[in-house]
């Protein structure tokens, strides 16, 4: 008699699409959807992101090979975005849950720094990008309330840190966002999660004293 299967295969062949998954929490979703037996698409800004995070994953899960797929879209140029968006998710097809962790450096600056220019292009991959995928995410998930979207913030949205204006204002606004699209989307569910800092390759640029400090900071 084969053990009871109530929770580790919730995810048995579904499409889980992650936008992010090359790196970090995003590669981390992809590993758990696989253990999980889902079919797993990962998209990064650059090509050869992807592909390297594709042989890691079937490297370590060689069972899986098939199971894993992969596309480069870049979320950062305005003039190109949308249509990067809608070109993703039609490579992908039809997708049972969407995981949006995808992120760039962080624009932290005084507030006598900021420009137009550097408001819009802050938000691009953290703020505006993930509206668009849910837009485009809504034609191609499976109908129904076993679908979702879930996206990612942080911790500054009600923790501020000096010099984060901009980047704590696109935080807090995807609190908003998500709800709303809950609304907007149902019965396929919205959600968002904000897992605090983590150390990933998001801070690898970092000084390691500057980071061992802000580490030691959030653990206070």
């Amino acid at each position: 008699m084969s053990d009871q299967a109530k929770y580790t295969q919730k995810l048995t062949d579904k499409h889980v699409l992650i936008i992010g998954g090359s790196a970090g929490i995003g590669y981390g979703v992809a590993e758990a959807s696989l253990e999980s037996g889902a079919r797993v698409t990962i998209s990064s800004s650059q090509q050869t992101r992807v592909d390297a995070a594709i042989s890691r994953l079937q490297t370590a899960y060689p069972s899986a090979s098939s199971r894993i797929a992969g596309h480069a879209c870049n979320l950062g140029d305005e003039a190109t975005l949308e249509a990067n968006v809608a070109a993703l998710f039609d490579k992908a097809g039809s997708v049972d849950h969407v995981v949006f962790t995808a992120g760039d450096a962080l624009a932290a600056m005084p507030v006598e720094a900021v420009d137009l220019q550097k408001i819009v292009k802050a938000g691009m991959v953290r703020f505006f990008a993930p509206l668009l995928v849910a837009k485009h995410a809504a034609k191609h998930l499976t109908p129904g309330p076993a679908s979702s979207i879930t996206l990612t913030t942080g911790s500054v949205s009600e923790r501020p840190i000096a010099n984060w204006t901009v980047v704590a204002s696109y935080a807090g606004g995807l609190h908003s966002m998500t709800r709303n699209l809950a609304l907007d989307l149902k019965p396929v569910r919205v959600n968002l999660v904000s897992p605090g800092v983590v150390d990933t390759e998001l801070w690898a640029g970092m000084d390691e004293a500057q980071k061992k400090a802000m580490f030691e900071g959030y653990e206070k």
